[in-house]
């Protein structure tokens, strides 16, 4: 190896070094956190193979008592707020028959049909008992029952977490549908 050709490469390695040590001073590995990490991401991947269930489990379930769930520009604070992102409001009322008329039949509840949401690109940075959370997710509907999928949304999570008695949980979860983060993003 030539002189300049053997500088170049102890360079290289002296960046790479440098660009490793960055990292782990940004998060430091330790058993624990890979354990947290993993811990995340499973709660992730539940929290999105959930809505393909056809009896899920509650989303507010995921989130910490005073999580926070941004939908583009709608918020949604606490259990009972995110719960009310989720779930539709009952069907008004059938008016009042005539009288001397047979009451109306109770309309048939509307089947829920399942659907599939893919996670990719999950990137988890753990600080002890909080941690960040990105991941792009896709999801994939029937137009009904028994027709084929297809992607109908792709999007962007950012999200924080808190560690709450061993469990990790949503402190808060923004949803947008371009790529640049919320205002304010710190990993």
């Amino acid at each position: 190896m030539n002189g300049n050709r053997k500088v170049a490469v102890m360079a290289l390695c002296a960046v790479s070094l440098a660009g490793a040590a960055s990292v782990q001073a940004e998060e430091k590995m330790t058993p624990q956190s890979l354990i947290d990490r993993q811990m995340i991401q499973d709660q992730i991947t539940r929290y999105y193979y959930n809505f393909g269930l056809a009896e899920k489990k509650p989303e507010e379930s995921f989130y910490a008592d005073d999580g926070v769930l941004i939908l583009g520009t709608r918020r949604f604070e606490g259990k009972q707020g995110i719960a009310s992102a989720y779930n539709r409001p009952p069907a008004a009322a059938a008016p009042a028959p005539a009288a001397g008329a047979a009451p109306a039949a109770p309309a048939a509840p509307r089947e829920r049909i399942p659907f599939n949401m893919t996670v990719d690109n999950v990137l988890i940075v753990v600080h002890g008992d909080t941690a960040t959370s990105q991941v792009i997710f896709t999801e994939y509907r029937p137009e009904k029952k028994g027709d084929p999928m297809k992607m109908t949304v792709q999007g962007k999570e950012f999200a924080t977490w808190t560690k709450v008695k061993g469990q990790w949980l949503y402190k808060t979860r923004n949803v947008v549908s371009g790529t640049e983060p919320p205002a304010g993003w710190k990993e």
